[in-house]
Protein backbone atom coordinates (compact mmCIF):
# COMPACT_ATOMS: atom_id res chain seq x y z
CA UNK A 1 0.00 0.00 0.00
CA UNK A 2 1.77 3.70 -0.88
CA UNK A 3 2.56 5.74 1.84
CA UNK A 4 1.05 9.16 2.38
CA UNK A 5 4.49 10.38 1.44
CA UNK A 6 4.38 9.32 -1.86
CA UNK A 7 0.56 9.70 -2.33
CA UNK A 8 1.27 13.87 -2.21
CA UNK A 9 -0.36 15.88 -5.22
CA UNK A 10 2.47 16.49 -7.78
CA UNK A 11 1.60 19.84 -9.65
CA UNK A 12 3.75 18.91 -12.45
CA UNK A 13 1.98 15.92 -12.80
CA UNK A 14 -1.13 17.94 -13.00
CA UNK A 15 0.36 20.64 -15.35
CA UNK A 16 1.93 17.91 -18.04
CA UNK A 17 -1.46 16.39 -18.00
CA UNK A 18 -3.16 19.35 -18.89
CA UNK A 19 -0.67 19.90 -21.95
CA UNK A 20 -1.41 16.84 -22.89
CA UNK A 21 -4.85 16.63 -23.27
CA UNK A 22 -4.71 20.32 -24.77
CA UNK A 23 -3.49 18.74 -28.07
CA UNK A 24 -5.50 15.35 -28.41
CA UNK A 25 -8.14 15.47 -31.57
CA UNK A 26 -9.62 12.62 -31.04
CA UNK A 27 -12.05 12.15 -27.91
CA UNK A 28 -11.88 8.47 -28.07
CA UNK A 29 -7.84 8.62 -27.12
CA UNK A 30 -8.25 11.85 -25.21
CA UNK A 31 -10.04 10.07 -22.82
CA UNK A 32 -7.73 7.12 -22.82
CA UNK A 33 -5.25 9.51 -22.36
CA UNK A 34 -6.96 10.67 -19.42
CA UNK A 35 -7.51 7.28 -17.74
CA UNK A 36 -3.85 5.86 -18.24
CA UNK A 37 -2.08 9.01 -16.49
CA UNK A 38 -4.85 9.08 -13.60
CA UNK A 39 -3.72 5.53 -13.28
CA UNK A 40 -0.11 6.20 -12.59
CA UNK A 41 -0.49 8.13 -9.83
CA UNK A 42 0.06 5.82 -6.63
CA UNK A 43 -2.86 4.20 -5.05
CA UNK A 44 -5.40 4.80 -7.94
CA UNK A 45 -7.44 1.50 -7.94
CA UNK A 46 -9.86 2.52 -11.14
CA UNK A 47 -10.94 5.22 -12.96
CA UNK A 48 -13.88 5.53 -14.46
CA UNK A 49 -15.37 8.44 -16.97
CA UNK A 50 -19.22 8.73 -17.93
CA UNK A 51 -20.57 11.34 -20.70
CA UNK A 52 -24.37 12.26 -20.82
CA UNK A 53 -26.38 10.46 -23.67
CA UNK A 54 -29.43 10.11 -24.36
CA UNK A 55 -31.24 6.96 -23.18
CA UNK A 56 -30.60 4.30 -25.73
CA UNK A 57 -30.73 1.05 -23.72
CA UNK A 58 -33.69 1.23 -21.49
CA UNK A 59 -35.43 -1.82 -22.70
CA UNK A 60 -32.45 -3.95 -21.79
CA UNK A 61 -30.69 -1.57 -18.95
CA UNK A 62 -30.33 -3.07 -15.56
CA UNK A 63 -30.96 -0.10 -13.62
CA UNK A 64 -34.22 1.14 -15.60
CA UNK A 65 -36.33 0.10 -12.56
CA UNK A 66 -34.86 3.18 -10.71
CA UNK A 67 -33.96 5.69 -13.87
CA UNK A 68 -35.95 8.61 -12.78
CA UNK A 69 -36.04 10.02 -16.59
CA UNK A 70 -35.13 7.46 -19.27
CA UNK A 71 -34.58 10.16 -21.98
CA UNK A 72 -31.09 10.41 -20.89
CA UNK A 73 -28.39 9.08 -18.43
CA UNK A 74 -24.83 8.73 -18.46
CA UNK A 75 -23.18 6.13 -20.47
CA UNK A 76 -20.20 4.81 -19.26
CA UNK A 77 -17.04 5.99 -22.08
CA UNK A 78 -13.53 5.04 -20.51
CA UNK A 79 -12.02 3.30 -17.37
CA UNK A 80 -9.11 1.20 -15.94
CA UNK A 81 -7.39 -0.37 -12.83
CA UNK A 82 -5.07 -1.19 -11.13
CA UNK A 83 -6.14 -4.34 -8.84
CA UNK A 84 -4.16 -5.75 -6.17
CA UNK A 85 -5.53 -9.30 -7.09
CA UNK A 86 -7.74 -9.82 -10.06
CA UNK A 87 -9.89 -12.11 -8.91
CA UNK A 88 -12.93 -11.61 -10.18
CA UNK A 89 -14.87 -14.26 -12.09
CA UNK A 90 -16.19 -13.76 -15.51
CA UNK A 91 -19.73 -13.77 -14.13
CA UNK A 92 -18.62 -10.70 -11.67
CA UNK A 93 -16.75 -8.78 -13.88
CA UNK A 94 -20.05 -8.74 -16.50
CA UNK A 95 -22.51 -8.32 -13.64
CA UNK A 96 -20.41 -4.87 -12.43
CA UNK A 97 -19.72 -3.53 -16.20
CA UNK A 98 -23.81 -4.18 -16.55
CA UNK A 99 -24.45 -2.11 -13.28
CA UNK A 100 -22.16 0.77 -14.61
CA UNK A 101 -22.21 1.01 -17.88
CA UNK A 102 -25.33 3.20 -17.74
CA UNK A 103 -26.01 5.66 -14.46
CA UNK A 104 -29.63 7.00 -14.25
CA UNK A 105 -28.90 10.68 -13.59
CA UNK A 106 -29.44 11.75 -9.59
CA UNK A 107 -29.14 8.11 -8.67
CA UNK A 108 -26.27 7.08 -6.34
CA UNK A 109 -22.89 9.45 -5.93
CA UNK A 110 -22.17 9.34 -9.73
CA UNK A 111 -25.63 9.71 -10.80
CA UNK A 112 -25.87 12.56 -8.13
CA UNK A 113 -22.68 14.49 -9.47
CA UNK A 114 -23.81 14.29 -13.16
CA UNK A 115 -27.97 15.81 -11.92
CA UNK A 116 -26.39 18.64 -9.63
CA UNK A 117 -22.37 19.40 -11.45
CA UNK A 118 -21.74 19.31 -7.64
CA UNK A 119 -17.84 17.85 -7.00
CA UNK A 120 -18.43 14.54 -4.23
CA UNK A 121 -15.23 13.38 -2.50
CA UNK A 122 -15.69 10.46 0.21
CA UNK A 123 -13.08 9.64 2.57
CA UNK A 124 -12.99 6.62 5.05
CA UNK A 125 -14.72 4.31 3.01
CA UNK A 126 -12.81 1.19 4.67
CA UNK A 127 -14.90 2.50 7.70
CA UNK A 128 -18.18 3.84 6.36
CA UNK A 129 -18.74 3.26 3.02
CA UNK A 130 -22.41 4.83 2.99
CA UNK A 131 -23.76 4.90 -0.65
CA UNK A 132 -21.18 3.08 -2.34
CA UNK A 133 -21.39 -0.36 0.10
CA UNK A 134 -23.02 -2.30 -2.30
CA UNK A 135 -19.58 -2.02 -4.68
CA UNK A 136 -18.42 -5.46 -3.97
CA UNK A 137 -14.57 -4.43 -4.98
CA UNK A 138 -14.30 -1.76 -2.66
CA UNK A 139 -13.28 -3.78 0.61
CA UNK A 140 -11.29 -6.58 -1.60
CA UNK A 141 -8.79 -4.00 -3.04
CA UNK A 142 -8.93 -1.43 0.01
CA UNK A 143 -10.21 1.23 -0.94
CA UNK A 144 -10.60 4.59 1.06
CA UNK A 145 -11.07 7.42 -0.91
CA UNK A 146 -13.47 8.59 -3.66
CA UNK A 147 -13.41 11.71 -5.80
CA UNK A 148 -15.91 12.18 -8.48
CA UNK A 149 -16.09 15.26 -10.58
CA UNK A 150 -18.50 16.53 -12.76
CA UNK A 151 -17.15 17.59 -16.25
CA UNK A 152 -18.58 20.75 -16.81
CA UNK A 153 -18.04 23.14 -20.29
CA UNK A 154 -19.98 26.31 -20.49
CA UNK A 155 -22.28 25.66 -17.79
CA UNK A 156 -23.44 22.57 -19.01
CA UNK A 157 -22.64 18.91 -17.13
CA UNK A 158 -21.01 16.35 -19.76
CA UNK A 159 -20.51 13.92 -18.09
CA UNK A 160 -18.81 12.34 -14.60
CA UNK A 161 -14.74 11.37 -13.73
CA UNK A 162 -14.88 9.22 -10.62
CA UNK A 163 -11.50 7.70 -9.32
CA UNK A 164 -11.31 5.27 -6.48
CA UNK A 165 -8.04 5.43 -4.47
CA UNK A 166 -6.52 3.44 -1.17
CA UNK A 167 -5.78 6.81 0.35
CA UNK A 168 -8.37 9.71 1.33
CA UNK A 169 -7.89 12.31 -0.89
CA UNK A 170 -5.79 14.94 0.04
CA UNK A 171 -7.24 18.49 0.29
CA UNK A 172 -5.21 19.78 -2.98
CA UNK A 173 -5.95 17.14 -5.00
CA UNK A 174 -9.63 17.73 -4.39
CA UNK A 175 -9.38 21.52 -5.56
CA UNK A 176 -6.79 19.99 -8.77
CA UNK A 177 -9.31 17.73 -9.51
CA UNK A 178 -11.86 20.38 -10.29
CA UNK A 179 -9.28 22.29 -12.24
CA UNK A 180 -8.51 19.16 -14.04
CA UNK A 181 -12.06 18.13 -14.42
CA UNK A 182 -12.44 21.57 -16.38
CA UNK A 183 -9.37 21.40 -18.89
CA UNK A 184 -11.14 17.81 -19.70
CA UNK A 185 -14.54 19.71 -20.43
CA UNK A 186 -12.73 22.11 -22.99
CA UNK A 187 -10.64 19.35 -24.37
CA UNK A 188 -13.63 16.87 -24.46
CA UNK A 189 -15.83 20.04 -26.64
CA UNK A 190 -12.54 20.76 -28.89
CA UNK A 191 -12.77 16.93 -29.64
CA UNK A 192 -16.12 17.01 -30.52
CA UNK A 193 -15.88 20.12 -32.86
CA UNK A 194 -12.87 18.45 -34.65
CA UNK A 195 -14.99 15.04 -35.00
CA UNK A 196 -17.58 16.97 -36.05
CA UNK A 197 -15.06 18.56 -38.75
CA UNK A 198 -13.73 15.54 -39.61
CA UNK A 199 -17.45 14.38 -40.36
CA UNK A 200 -18.55 17.23 -42.39
CA UNK A 201 -15.11 17.00 -44.31
CA UNK A 202 -15.89 13.69 -45.44
CA UNK A 203 -19.64 14.26 -45.98
CA UNK A 204 -18.71 17.09 -48.31
CA UNK A 205 -15.84 15.09 -49.54
CA UNK A 206 -18.49 12.32 -50.56
CA UNK A 207 -20.72 15.14 -51.55
CA UNK A 208 -18.37 16.66 -54.02
CA UNK A 209 -17.59 13.51 -55.50
CA UNK A 210 -21.35 12.93 -55.89
CA UNK A 211 -21.41 16.85 -57.69
CA UNK A 212 -18.52 15.66 -59.61
CA UNK A 213 -20.66 12.63 -61.33
CA UNK A 214 -23.76 13.99 -61.72
CA UNK A 215 -21.71 16.96 -63.54
CA UNK A 216 -20.04 14.45 -65.74
CA UNK A 217 -22.92 13.13 -66.34
CA UNK A 218 -24.38 16.67 -67.19
CA UNK A 219 -21.39 17.87 -69.01
CA UNK A 220 -21.46 14.49 -70.74
CA UNK A 221 -21.84 16.24 -74.17
CA UNK A 222 -19.20 18.16 -73.32
CA UNK A 223 -19.50 21.57 -75.65
CA UNK A 224 -21.78 19.31 -77.65
CA UNK A 225 -25.61 21.27 -76.85
CA UNK A 226 -28.56 19.13 -77.21
CA UNK A 227 -30.33 16.16 -76.05
CA UNK A 228 -31.47 14.73 -79.12
CA UNK A 229 -31.29 10.59 -80.41
CA UNK A 230 -29.11 11.87 -82.81
CA UNK A 231 -26.47 14.05 -80.60
CA UNK A 232 -26.26 10.86 -78.13
CA UNK A 233 -25.78 8.58 -80.70
CA UNK A 234 -22.47 10.84 -81.59
CA UNK A 235 -21.64 10.76 -77.90
CA UNK A 236 -21.84 7.08 -77.46
CA UNK A 237 -19.41 6.79 -80.61
CA UNK A 238 -16.99 9.32 -78.87
CA UNK A 239 -16.89 7.04 -75.72
CA UNK A 240 -15.81 4.68 -77.68
CA UNK A 241 -13.16 5.86 -80.47
CA UNK A 242 -11.87 9.01 -78.03
CA UNK A 243 -9.60 6.70 -76.10
CA UNK A 244 -7.75 5.22 -78.58
CA UNK A 245 -5.72 6.45 -81.25
CA UNK A 246 -7.25 5.66 -84.17
CA UNK A 247 -7.77 8.17 -86.90
CA UNK A 248 -11.37 9.83 -87.02
CA UNK A 249 -13.04 11.22 -90.11
CA UNK A 250 -15.94 13.36 -89.42
CA UNK A 251 -18.40 13.93 -92.52
CA UNK A 252 -21.29 16.65 -92.07
CA UNK A 253 -22.58 19.79 -93.92
CA UNK A 254 -21.54 23.19 -92.72
CA UNK A 255 -21.75 24.28 -89.62
CA UNK A 256 -23.28 21.25 -88.17
CA UNK A 257 -20.20 21.42 -85.45
CA UNK A 258 -17.43 19.01 -87.04
CA UNK A 259 -15.22 21.20 -85.21
CA UNK A 260 -16.36 20.79 -81.94
CA UNK A 261 -17.00 16.86 -82.00
CA UNK A 262 -13.05 17.06 -82.57
CA UNK A 263 -12.55 19.16 -79.71
CA UNK A 264 -14.77 16.40 -77.87
CA UNK A 265 -11.99 13.50 -79.21
CA UNK A 266 -8.96 15.02 -78.58
CA UNK A 267 -10.30 16.22 -74.75
CA UNK A 268 -11.90 12.51 -74.41
CA UNK A 269 -8.29 10.99 -75.10
CA UNK A 270 -5.29 10.34 -73.18
CA UNK A 271 -3.86 13.00 -74.99
CA UNK A 272 -5.90 15.64 -73.46
CA UNK A 273 -2.87 17.01 -71.90
CA UNK A 274 -0.85 17.71 -75.00
CA UNK A 275 -1.78 20.39 -77.80
CA UNK A 276 -4.83 20.54 -80.14
CA UNK A 277 -3.56 21.68 -83.22
CA UNK A 278 -6.24 22.91 -86.06
CA UNK A 279 -5.10 23.47 -89.86
CA UNK A 280 -7.88 24.69 -92.03
CA UNK A 281 -6.73 23.05 -95.25
CA UNK A 282 -9.44 25.18 -97.48
CA UNK A 283 -7.66 28.36 -96.39
CA UNK A 284 -3.88 27.92 -97.29
CA UNK A 285 -2.55 28.07 -100.64
CA UNK A 286 -1.65 25.85 -102.85
CA UNK A 287 2.43 26.57 -102.37
CA UNK A 288 2.45 26.62 -99.01
CA UNK A 289 0.79 23.19 -98.45
CA UNK A 290 3.81 21.36 -97.28
CA UNK A 291 5.63 24.06 -95.65
CA UNK A 292 2.45 24.39 -93.07
CA UNK A 293 1.78 20.41 -92.65
CA UNK A 294 5.75 19.78 -92.20
CA UNK A 295 7.78 23.07 -91.67
CA UNK A 296 10.70 24.19 -93.62
CA UNK A 297 14.27 24.94 -92.91
CA UNK A 298 15.88 28.41 -93.42
CA UNK A 299 16.27 29.39 -97.45
CA UNK A 300 14.52 26.58 -98.44
CA UNK A 301 12.54 29.14 -100.65
CA UNK A 302 11.79 32.50 -101.49
CA UNK A 303 10.64 34.29 -98.24
CA UNK A 304 12.31 31.61 -95.91
CA UNK A 305 14.13 33.77 -93.94
CA UNK A 306 14.22 32.01 -91.07
CA UNK A 307 13.45 27.67 -90.16
CA UNK A 308 9.48 27.17 -88.88
CA UNK A 309 7.93 24.23 -87.78
CA UNK A 310 5.24 22.90 -89.14
CA UNK A 311 1.25 22.40 -87.78
CA UNK A 312 2.67 18.31 -87.20
CA UNK A 313 5.74 19.36 -85.13
CA UNK A 314 3.63 21.33 -83.14
CA UNK A 315 0.91 18.93 -82.43
CA UNK A 316 3.36 16.23 -81.26
CA UNK A 317 2.17 14.49 -78.82
CA UNK A 318 -0.97 15.86 -79.41
CA UNK A 319 -3.64 15.55 -81.85
CA UNK A 320 -3.79 17.57 -85.27
CA UNK A 321 -6.56 18.46 -86.75
CA UNK A 322 -7.36 18.71 -90.67
CA UNK A 323 -10.49 20.67 -91.20
CA UNK A 324 -11.80 20.22 -94.66
CA UNK A 325 -9.32 17.84 -95.52
CA UNK A 326 -11.12 17.40 -99.08
CA UNK A 327 -9.43 20.51 -100.40
CA UNK A 328 -5.60 19.06 -100.02
CA UNK A 329 -4.27 19.14 -103.33
CA UNK A 330 -3.93 16.04 -104.86
CA UNK A 331 -0.28 15.73 -105.67
CA UNK A 332 0.70 16.79 -101.75
CA UNK A 333 -1.84 13.94 -100.77
CA UNK A 334 0.99 11.57 -101.15
CA UNK A 335 3.32 13.00 -98.86
CA UNK A 336 0.25 13.24 -96.15
CA UNK A 337 -0.22 9.58 -96.51
CA UNK A 338 3.38 9.07 -95.25
CA UNK A 339 3.20 11.20 -92.07
CA UNK A 340 0.12 9.25 -91.36
CA UNK A 341 1.34 5.84 -92.10
CA UNK A 342 4.73 6.15 -91.43
CA UNK A 343 4.67 8.18 -88.81
CA UNK A 344 7.78 10.69 -90.51
CA UNK A 345 8.23 13.10 -92.09
CA UNK A 346 11.00 16.15 -93.43
CA UNK A 347 10.59 19.46 -93.10
CA UNK A 348 11.02 21.30 -96.56
CA UNK A 349 14.73 21.85 -97.40
CA UNK A 350 15.77 19.45 -94.83
CA UNK A 351 16.79 15.63 -95.19
CA UNK A 352 16.54 15.00 -91.45
CA UNK A 353 13.47 12.72 -91.01
CA UNK A 354 11.58 13.50 -87.50
CA UNK A 355 9.23 10.91 -85.83
CA UNK A 356 5.35 12.06 -85.80
CA UNK A 357 3.23 10.78 -83.11
CA UNK A 358 0.38 12.81 -83.56
CA UNK A 359 -2.97 11.64 -83.43
CA UNK A 360 -5.10 12.85 -86.75
CA UNK A 361 -8.94 13.99 -87.12
CA UNK A 362 -9.84 15.20 -90.06
CA UNK A 363 -13.27 16.93 -90.54
CA UNK A 364 -15.14 17.77 -94.37
CA UNK A 365 -18.36 18.61 -95.79
CA UNK A 366 -17.69 16.77 -99.09
CA UNK A 367 -18.70 12.93 -100.20
CA UNK A 368 -15.10 12.05 -99.98
CA UNK A 369 -16.53 8.58 -101.69
CA UNK A 370 -17.59 10.66 -105.12
CA UNK A 371 -13.88 12.59 -104.60
CA UNK A 372 -12.49 8.92 -104.17
CA UNK A 373 -14.72 7.85 -107.38
CA UNK A 374 -13.81 11.08 -109.73
CA UNK A 375 -10.13 10.56 -109.47
CA UNK A 376 -9.84 13.90 -106.89
CA UNK A 377 -8.76 12.41 -103.57
CA UNK A 378 -6.81 9.17 -103.09
CA UNK A 379 -8.72 6.25 -101.85
CA UNK A 380 -5.44 5.00 -99.85
CA UNK A 381 -5.75 8.13 -97.78
CA UNK A 382 -9.19 8.15 -97.69
CA UNK A 383 -9.51 4.92 -95.71
CA UNK A 384 -6.00 5.42 -93.45
CA UNK A 385 -8.17 8.88 -92.58
CA UNK A 386 -11.77 6.90 -91.96
CA UNK A 387 -10.91 4.14 -89.60
CA UNK A 388 -13.64 5.63 -87.48
CA UNK A 389 -16.21 7.78 -89.47
CA UNK A 390 -18.36 9.75 -87.46
CA UNK A 391 -21.54 11.53 -89.01
CA UNK A 392 -22.47 14.58 -87.35
CA UNK A 393 -26.15 15.11 -89.04
CA UNK A 394 -27.86 18.39 -89.74
CA UNK A 395 -29.56 20.50 -87.37
CA UNK A 396 -32.95 19.65 -89.33
CA UNK A 397 -32.39 16.28 -88.28
CA UNK A 398 -31.98 17.42 -84.49
CA UNK A 399 -34.82 19.68 -84.40
CA UNK A 400 -35.10 18.53 -80.69
CA UNK A 401 -32.07 20.20 -79.86
CA UNK A 402 -32.90 23.74 -81.63
CA UNK A 403 -34.07 25.55 -78.44
CA UNK A 404 -31.57 23.86 -76.08
CA UNK A 405 -29.14 25.29 -78.70
CA UNK A 406 -30.87 28.59 -79.02
CA UNK A 407 -30.89 29.17 -75.13
CA UNK A 408 -27.14 28.44 -75.06
CA UNK A 409 -26.35 30.97 -77.36
CA UNK A 410 -28.69 33.57 -75.96
CA UNK A 411 -26.82 33.35 -72.75
CA UNK A 412 -23.32 33.24 -74.53
CA UNK A 413 -24.30 36.29 -76.88
CA UNK A 414 -25.59 38.52 -74.17
CA UNK A 415 -22.17 38.04 -72.58
CA UNK A 416 -19.85 38.31 -75.82
CA UNK A 417 -22.05 41.57 -76.81
CA UNK A 418 -22.39 42.96 -73.52
CA UNK A 419 -26.12 42.91 -74.43
CA UNK A 420 -29.13 42.49 -71.34
CA UNK A 421 -29.82 38.64 -71.98
CA UNK A 422 -33.24 38.91 -73.66
CA UNK A 423 -36.22 36.04 -73.20
CA UNK A 424 -36.69 33.26 -75.73
CA UNK A 425 -40.42 32.87 -75.68
CA UNK A 426 -42.24 29.65 -76.26
CA UNK A 427 -43.56 31.26 -79.51
CA UNK A 428 -40.19 32.06 -80.37
CA UNK A 429 -38.84 28.52 -80.02
CA UNK A 430 -41.11 27.16 -81.66
CA UNK A 431 -40.75 29.30 -85.07
CA UNK A 432 -36.91 28.49 -84.54
CA UNK A 433 -37.71 24.88 -84.80
CA UNK A 434 -40.42 25.39 -88.04
CA UNK A 435 -37.19 26.03 -89.96
CA UNK A 436 -35.00 24.09 -91.90
CA UNK A 437 -31.33 25.89 -91.39
CA UNK A 438 -29.47 25.48 -94.29
CA UNK A 439 -27.14 26.58 -92.55
CA UNK A 440 -26.81 24.22 -89.70
CA UNK A 441 -25.81 25.40 -86.46
CA UNK A 442 -23.42 28.04 -87.61
CA UNK A 443 -26.81 30.24 -89.24
CA UNK A 444 -28.68 29.15 -85.89
CA UNK A 445 -25.95 31.23 -83.52
CA UNK A 446 -25.61 34.03 -86.15
CA UNK A 447 -29.71 34.57 -86.12
CA UNK A 448 -29.46 34.65 -82.04
CA UNK A 449 -26.36 37.47 -82.15
CA UNK A 450 -28.76 39.67 -84.56
CA UNK A 451 -31.84 38.58 -82.29
CA UNK A 452 -29.96 39.77 -78.82
CA UNK A 453 -28.48 42.89 -80.03
CA UNK A 454 -32.29 44.02 -81.35
CA UNK A 455 -34.46 42.35 -78.44
CA UNK A 456 -32.51 44.56 -75.89
CA UNK A 457 -33.24 42.92 -73.11
CA UNK A 458 -37.16 41.99 -74.49
CA UNK A 459 -38.23 39.12 -76.01
CA UNK A 460 -36.52 37.89 -78.73
CA UNK A 461 -37.81 38.03 -82.55
CA UNK A 462 -36.51 36.21 -85.27
CA UNK A 463 -35.92 37.49 -88.93
CA UNK A 464 -36.19 34.18 -90.36
CA UNK A 465 -37.19 33.20 -94.23
CA UNK A 466 -40.88 32.13 -95.09
CA UNK A 467 -40.76 29.86 -97.93
CA UNK A 468 -41.28 27.12 -96.33
CA UNK A 469 -45.25 27.01 -96.27
CA UNK A 470 -47.65 24.50 -93.95
CA UNK A 471 -49.37 21.46 -95.86
CA UNK A 472 -52.95 22.56 -97.19
CA UNK A 473 -56.33 20.90 -98.46
CA UNK A 474 -57.23 23.83 -100.97
CA UNK A 475 -58.21 23.91 -104.44
CA UNK A 476 -54.81 23.42 -107.17
CA UNK A 477 -53.76 25.65 -109.65
CA UNK A 478 -54.35 24.06 -112.91
CA UNK A 479 -51.92 23.89 -116.06
CA UNK A 480 -48.19 23.19 -116.22
CA UNK A 481 -46.57 20.37 -115.13
CA UNK A 482 -47.26 18.74 -111.76
CA UNK A 483 -43.95 19.97 -109.72
CA UNK A 484 -45.28 23.52 -110.66
CA UNK A 485 -48.29 23.12 -109.33
CA UNK A 486 -48.49 25.22 -105.91
CA UNK A 487 -51.27 24.87 -102.77
CA UNK A 488 -53.91 28.02 -102.17
CA UNK A 489 -56.12 28.42 -99.74
CA UNK A 490 -59.23 30.77 -100.77
CA UNK A 491 -59.80 33.68 -98.55
CA UNK A 492 -62.70 32.34 -96.40
CA UNK A 493 -60.60 29.28 -96.01
CA UNK A 494 -57.74 30.77 -94.54
CA UNK A 495 -60.17 33.77 -91.74
CA UNK A 496 -61.99 30.17 -90.82
CA UNK A 497 -58.87 28.50 -90.60
CA UNK A 498 -57.34 31.67 -88.38
CA UNK A 499 -60.42 31.61 -86.09
CA UNK A 500 -59.69 27.84 -85.27
CA UNK A 501 -55.75 28.53 -84.42
CA UNK A 502 -56.49 31.71 -82.33
CA UNK A 503 -59.42 29.62 -80.35
CA UNK A 504 -57.34 26.91 -80.06
CA UNK A 505 -54.31 28.82 -78.53
CA UNK A 506 -56.92 30.85 -76.17
CA UNK A 507 -58.27 27.82 -74.70
CA UNK A 508 -55.15 26.44 -73.90
CA UNK A 509 -53.87 29.06 -71.94
CA UNK A 510 -57.11 29.80 -70.34
CA UNK A 511 -57.50 32.71 -72.31
CA UNK A 512 -54.64 34.40 -70.67
CA UNK A 513 -53.90 37.52 -73.12
CA UNK A 514 -50.76 38.99 -71.61
CA UNK A 515 -47.58 37.69 -69.86
CA UNK A 516 -45.40 34.79 -69.87
CA UNK A 517 -46.99 32.05 -72.29
CA UNK A 518 -49.97 34.02 -72.38
CA UNK A 519 -51.61 33.52 -75.89
CA UNK A 520 -49.70 36.57 -77.66
CA UNK A 521 -46.36 35.64 -76.44
CA UNK A 522 -47.08 32.18 -78.28
CA UNK A 523 -48.83 33.87 -81.22
CA UNK A 524 -45.58 36.03 -81.65
CA UNK A 525 -47.52 39.21 -81.65
CA UNK A 526 -48.17 42.23 -79.33
CA UNK A 527 -51.07 41.99 -76.94
CA UNK A 528 -53.05 44.76 -78.38
CA UNK A 529 -52.93 42.99 -81.96
CA UNK A 530 -54.39 39.73 -80.64
CA UNK A 531 -57.24 42.21 -79.18
CA UNK A 532 -58.02 43.29 -81.95
CA UNK A 533 -58.17 40.41 -84.04
CA UNK A 534 -60.29 39.09 -81.46
CA UNK A 535 -62.75 41.90 -81.16
CA UNK A 536 -63.11 41.40 -84.85
CA UNK A 537 -63.83 37.66 -84.99
CA UNK A 538 -66.49 38.38 -82.20
CA UNK A 539 -64.52 35.66 -79.94
CA UNK A 540 -65.80 35.40 -76.83
CA UNK A 541 -65.01 32.81 -73.95
CA UNK A 542 -67.92 30.23 -72.58
CA UNK A 543 -69.47 31.25 -69.97
CA UNK A 544 -68.48 29.72 -66.37
CA UNK A 545 -65.03 28.91 -67.23
CA UNK A 546 -62.16 29.27 -65.28
CA UNK A 547 -60.57 33.17 -64.92
CA UNK A 548 -56.87 33.42 -65.01
CA UNK A 549 -54.88 37.07 -64.81
CA UNK A 550 -54.72 39.48 -67.64
CA UNK A 551 -57.97 37.27 -69.45
CA UNK A 552 -60.84 38.70 -71.50
CA UNK A 553 -64.21 39.61 -69.58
Amino acid sequence: MPSESADRFDPSFAIQLLLEIAQERSLEQLLKTVVERILERPGVVRVRIWLIDRGDLCATCVRRPECPDQSRCLHAVAGGSNLIAPTETAAEYERMVDHFTRIPLGIGPVGQIGATGQQTVLRDLDKNPGELAHVEWLEPERVRGFNGVPIIYKGEVLGVIAVFRRLNVPPEAEVWGRIFADHVAGAIANARAFEEIRRLHSQLEQHNAYLEEEIVEAKAFGQLVGRSAALRHIVSQLDLVAPTDASVLILGETGTGKELVAHEIHRRSRRRDRPLVRVNCASISRELYESEFFGHAKGAFTGAVKERAGRFEAAEGGTLFLDEIGEVPLDLQSKLLRALQDKCYERVGEDRTRRADVRIVAATNRGLKEEVAAGRFREDLYYRLSVFPIQVPPLRERREDISVLAQHFVKLSAKELACPEPRLTRAGALRLEGYDWPGNIRELRNVIERAVILARGGALDFDLPTGQAPPATGGELTGGSREERREFFTDAELRRRERENLLVILERTGWRIKGVNGAAELLGVKPTTLLSRIKAMGLRRAPGAARSTETLP
